[in-house]
């Protein structure tokens, strides 16, 4: 049975959230428990291991998790309870889902992409919260940690209302407002109930995934990131966060992205 801190990182088999996995590994020493779909979980563990060295794989712990199914997600969080001792607990949380259907005009707008994108980057934020938030320390009364544990929801600049300029991207735009919105609210749930730990939102760049494929272009070269650059970045960030960054969204650089 694992104890102790470990790490989270939902989902992990591809871009952003698979970088992200392999450098928890790679320069923690915490047990990492990634979220996989379809493949094997060997095959998926293979996949993450394959360019790391000197990692044990036995730090590297897989769970079958379906991102539009409340069961798979309980499910999940369940297998994870079972493998934990009770003095266990979430160190750092990756949430990483995210989709992109880019409307540039109203009649871009398609019902079934809409609701793809709200299930995906609002919802199913909504129900990862619902389930795997108990693994999060508990409050002071029973110990003390050095540092708050970081719960971490990728998020994006457009997701900004007051940094809207272009506008475009409607449901993704929405959808990551709404995000951001939980981001606030959860982490005033956390601060209300005396927890040991924030959540905020992180904003990674222009990462070279399929994601935005179709953007890399147009980007400024000073957001276009690699995937092992972006989640550097990131988890440098998130590492330097303190109660007094809690509740707000952060981009690669460590600046605060406006509401």
């Amino acid at each position: 049975m694992a104890s102790k801190a470990f790490a989270l990182v939902t989902p992990a088999s591809r871009g952003l959230s698979l970088a992200l996995t392999r450098h928890l590994l790679s320069t923690t020493d915490l047990p990492v428990y990634a979220t996989h779909r379809s493949q094997s979980p060997d095959d998926m563990k293979k996949h993450i291991l394959e360019p790391l060295k000197g990692v044990d794989p036995n730090r590297l712990n897989l769970l079958h998790l379906e991102l539009t199914d409340e069961s798979s997600i309980s499910a999940a969080a369940n297998t994870l309870a079972d493998t934990l001792t009770p003095d266990s607990y979430i160190h750092t949380a990756f949430l990483t889902p995210g989709i992109l259907h880019p409307e540039k005009q109203p009649a871009d707008l398609d019902i079934q992409k809409i609701t793809s994108t709200f299930q995906i980057n609002v919802i199913s934020h909504l129900l990862l919260i619902k389930h795997f938030s108990r693994f999060l320390p508990p409050a002071h009364s029973k110990r003390t940690l050095d540092a708050p544990a970081k719960w971490v929801h990728v998020s994006a600049r457009v997701g900004s209302i007051s940094d809207n300029a272009r506008g475009g991207w409607y449901s993704y735009r929405a959808s990551k407002a709404a995000l951001n919105q939980v981001v606030r609210t959860f982490d005033r749930q956390l601060q209300m109930n005396g927890k040991q730990a924030i959540c905020v939102g992180v904003h990674p760049g222009t990462v070279k995934t399929d994601l935005s494929r179709d953007f890399w272009g147009s980007s400024s070269q000073r957001e276009l990131f690699e995937p092992e650059d972006a989640a550097q970045c990131l988890v440098n960030v998130v590492g330097e966060l303190g109660v007094e960054q809690r509740g707000k969204i952060w981009d690669w650089a460590g600046k605060q992205v406006p509401w």
